[in-house]
């Protein structure tokens, strides 16, 4: 069994930012992806931690990603803010407009938040969680490379194309988050199986001549992977093509594959989010809103379910208390990255 680097959340939001500095990104931008990346490792998911820093290394030395622009925020007369990223990394520009998709859902019920032009490689729940921690329901969505053969069929055409949602719970500790891929395995997951030489769970990916596989260099090498629920799954995830692809005039994930030309960075495109104010909807009785979700909730838990997310607050807490353990080749890995 590999053995653990034990670290502090502070050392790794520090050796994050010393990475991401090295490789040129601007203090804004790296402070911004630090902060997704100790979000990631704190709550022990290990696809979205320090294991990022070297995909995130690999496409700014491809010279595809923007170091240093500034996201463009534009406001107007309608409910939508939108942020150009200029081809930068992503998390600067949500940090960007999330203040004003707040301010906008809270005057008129309901907001978006249009994010173009981005290079995405987080995932999603940092986000819904920050709309929830407004008062405020989060729903979030976005396409990534074309590594999803839809169901039915036999090439990749659809990214795992995630979606989040959040709902704020004023009387408890964390709010009710989700976030999940519509592929039937995230694509940081299928990558840690191939780096440390694991099988697959059975029918997530297929190999290149179409057949199920189990192993992931099969699925990584000209195979593909397989969207959750078959027909289900693959109409949610053209659904998020559509929505934060060809409505905000943004890549779908064929686009966004096609642009990388190979080079395997991480996919640019665009995301999409919206807001909703519960004090805006209902009948005048927040309250009331607020108890029926609650017994939803309670009715769920109290037959020995769990809710979604729940495992990982559990692991921010005991990460908040005794820091975060990272496999001793992960951490080699990072730490090259700074020679």
């Amino acid at each position: 069994m590999s053995k653990k680097v034990n670290l502090s959340l502070d050392q790794v939001y520090d050796l994050s930012v010393q990475i991401l500095s090295k490789y040129g990104l601007s203090d804004a931008h790296a402070k911004a992806i630090a902060r997704v990346i100790l979000a990631g490792e704190r709550d022990e998911c290990i696809s979205h931690g320090v294991y990022r820093l070297g995909v995130l290394a690999h496409t700014i030395q491809q010279g595809h990603v923007s170091k240093t622009a500034e996201p463009k925020v534009t406001i107007d007369e309608t409910s939508i803010v939108k942020v150009d990223a200029q081809y930068a990394f992503s998390p600067l520009a949500f940090e960007k407009g999330i203040e004003q998709l707040a301010i906008k859902t809270k005057q008129v019920g309901i907001a978006a938040l249009q994010i173009n032009h981005c290079y995405h490689f987080s995932a999603l729940w940092p986000e819904v969680e920050a709309i929830a921690a407004h008062g405020l329901v989060g729903l979030a969505m976005t396409p990534s490379h074309a590594w999803v053969t839809p169901a039915g069929g036999n090439s990749p055409v659809l990214g795992t194309n995630p979606l989040a949602f959040s709902w704020p719970r004023e009387h408890a500790e964390n709010p009710y988050v989700f976030d999940f891929a519509t592929s039937a395995i995230a694509r940081g997951d299928l990558e840690l199986h191939h780096r440390t030489n694991t099988d697959l769970p059975d029918n997530v990916a297929l190999d290149k001549d179409g057949k199920v596989t189990n192993n992931a260099k099969a699925a990584i090498d000209g195979g593909s992977m397989l969207t959750f629920g078959g027909y289900k799954g693959s109409a949610l995830s053209t659904m998020i093509e559509l929505m934060s692809g060809s409505l905000i005039e943004d890549l779908t994930s064929q686009e966004s594959l096609k642009l990388d030309d190979g080079k395997k960075c991480t996919p640019c495109h665009g995301e999409l989010l919206f807001a909703f104010d519960p004090s805006k909807f209902g009948l005048g009785n927040i309250s009331k809103s607020e108890a029926s979700a609650e017994q939803l909730f309670k009715s769920i838990v109290n037959q020995g379910a769990r809710l979604p997310s729940q495992r990982r607050f559990e692991a921010r807490k005991r990460s908040q208390e005794k820091g975060i353990f990272v496999s001793e080749h992960i951490y080699a890995d990072i730490q090259n990255l700074l020679k």
